[in-house]
């Protein structure tokens, strides 16, 4: 028994990591689903609106996945471009996690995804939550305006429906849906002046075109010709809509919630699927073209051109350079913006209870964001400063220990881990073609079943590597077992580099507000491999310990 010790607590270690790391990497993405704002339970109150509508309607747009290169080209979608010439347009920039919930939550309220409370992830329809946080629909209500959505399904549960007036959802996602989508919108545009000027017909109406996301994901991904083929026909749509408009008084709006992959997907922090269109045509806008927007600008701009409130929990800023404004109503946005962005700040610093040590001059709607970031990183500090010191700890520790056992077969076994990590990286990069993302994650199922084969193919090749160099069948059965044993752990602490990083920076789980996602998914796929090595590394074990014994009677 005293001879087999280390056999045994090997063992015992391995089936410890693997259970952890089950827990833990179902437990990081549980709370990431789970996640809510710090302002979930204290809303800010909405302000005063902002003055007069430059417009007799917004018709919003939101043509789902057009990534922005794909819209700038002239034979796939040349009625947008046609738009772009004769409105102002720029490129617009979002953030992480770019899923289509969390961007229609940041296009609506102004809000980024930490503090936008809309979901995180993609959640399922039964478990979607409305918006707590204020929205153009709810100003548009509170104004007095009529409003209208026309879309997926995801909106009836996220947008309150106590102000929408009219509606027409959908589960559908492809083309025959958003002929349904944009049929059922058309009636509501194709009102008289008579009616829209006494407040009859909808002046703030959402129409969602979904089928560009639908070829990415079921149809090949941008770099098929069937995603194209989706944005001629949502194209083609969005002229229907634009044609029973008079863009003299009404307003169109056509952005994006996120781009695509070249192989198909979203969610992460790649720079494509973070890159959408921005076009404005109609009344009140500037035509031409403008530097680089924020998508939580978004909601600002559209509360202006209807006279609303800039949403509460806004982040953005009004784009006035594209709009049609006087001295006066300048001056009014700026005092609306400043009294919006001050509120926050309060609401968001007793939230979190931080505050910004630092003095800053609270003057600009630039120094109130720059204070609540500034009071975002102080508690982020706070916590990370004894996350990074435990981490440098438990890392410095196996490393000490195989810098003290040195020794030419110690170098092996940390060539053979090493050879094991450029294997599962080179299967995973570039014979898989995946991102280090979760855009490249279809599915649950989808990215376990593929961490499982490609890491145990991986291991099993590394060790097949070592065992033929050392001749471990030569060996006797415990020495052979021991020495796979320290093979899986050397690998296992390779592993554990990434996620111990994760851990420092972003923590255990999803608390008060959204990790670094890059970091988090290499923490999260490392500790996907960990569940593997360990469990792979224990059949590994008995299986060279087996071959040994075999040789040695032989």
């Amino acid at each position: 028994m005293y001879q087999n010790r280390w056999i045994i607590l090997g063992i015992l270690g391995c089936l410890l990591i693997a259970a952890g790391s089950y827990f833990w990497a179902t437990g990081m993405m549980d709370s990431l689903y789970a996640f809510r704002s710090p302002l979930h339970d204290h809303p800010p109150a909405p302000g005063e609106a902002v003055g007069a509508p430059l417009t007799r309607r917004v018709v919003f747009v939101l043509i789902d996945a057009l990534r922005d290169d794909t819209s700038h080209k002239k034979d796939v979608m040349p009625f947008l471009n046609q738009l772009r010439e004769q409105g102002a347009w720029a490129t617009m920039h979002s953030r992480t996690p770019s899923y289509s919930e969390p961007g229609y939550t940041v296009l609506m309220t102004g809000a980024w995804p930490d503090i936008s409370d809309g979901p995180a992830m993609n959640l399922d329809y039964a478990d979607i939550p409305t918006w707590t946080q204020d929205n153009l629909f709810s100003a548009a209500h509170r104004a007095g305006l009529r409003t209208a959505v026309s879309g997926y399904n995801w909106f009836e549960k996220l947008i309150p429906q106590d102000a929408v007036d009219d509606s027409f959802y959908t589960p559908g996602e492809d083309k025959a849906a958003d002929i349904d989508v944009v049929n059922a919108a058309l009636p509501w545009l194709k009102a008289d002046a008579l009616s829209l000027s006494k407040g009859g017909q909808d002046q703030f109406v959402l129409i969602h075109i979904d089928q560009v996301d639908y070829a990415g994901h079921h149809e090949g991904g941008p770099q098929s010709p069937n995603w194209d083929a989706a944005a001629t026909r949502a194209d083609d749509l969005l002229k229907q809509i634009v044609s029973a408009l008079d863009l003299k008084q009404d307003t169109v709006i056509i952005v994006s919630d996120h781009g695509q992959i070249d192989r198909g997907g979203h969610g992460g922090q790649d720079p494509i699927v973070l890159l959408e269109p921005f076009v404005m045509a109609g009344a009140g806008v500037k035509p031409g073209q403008y530097p680089d927007i924020q998508m939580a600008d978004v909601a600002t701009t559209t509360a202006t051109l209807l006279g609303l409130n800039i949403p509460a929990s806004s982040e953005g800023i009004v784009r006035t350079e594209m709009l049609n404004l006087t001295a006066e109503q300048q001056t009014n946005i700026s005092k609306a913006l400043l009294a919006q962005k001050s509120q926050l700040l309060k609401d968001y610093e007793k939230a979190i209870q931080s505050t910004a040590k630092e003095p800053i001059e609270l003057d600009t709607v630039g120094s109130y964001i720059s204070a609540m970031d500034e009071a975002k990183l102080n508690r982020l500090n706070s916590e990370r400063i004894p996350r990074f010191i435990l981490a440098i700890i438990v890392a410095l520790i196996p490393f000490g220990i195989l810098i003290w056992k040195r020794s030419k077969t110690i170098a092996w076994l940390l060539s053979g881990a090493i050879l094991y990590v450029a294997l599962f990286n080179f299967g995973y990069a570039f014979i898989a073609g995946r991102t280090y993302s979760l855009s490249s994650v279809n599915s649950a199922s989808d990215i376990i079943l593929f961490t499982a084969t490609t890491a145990a193919s991986s291991l099993v090749v590394a060790w097949i590597a070592i065992f033929l160099t050392q001749r471990w069948f030569k060996s006797a059965p415990r020495k052979a077992a021991e020495k796979v044993l320290a093979f899986t752990f050397i690998t296992l602490y390779l592993l554990s580099l990434p996620i111990l990083w994760s851990f420092a920076l972003n923590g255990a789980l999803v608390t008060w507000t959204l990790p670094d996602m890059a970091s988090m998914f290499m923490g999260f796929l490392s500790t996907l491999q960990a569940l593997i090595v360990a469990a792979v590394g224990l059949i590994l074990t008995g299986a060279t310990a087996l071959i040994a014994k075999i040789n040695q009677r032989r």
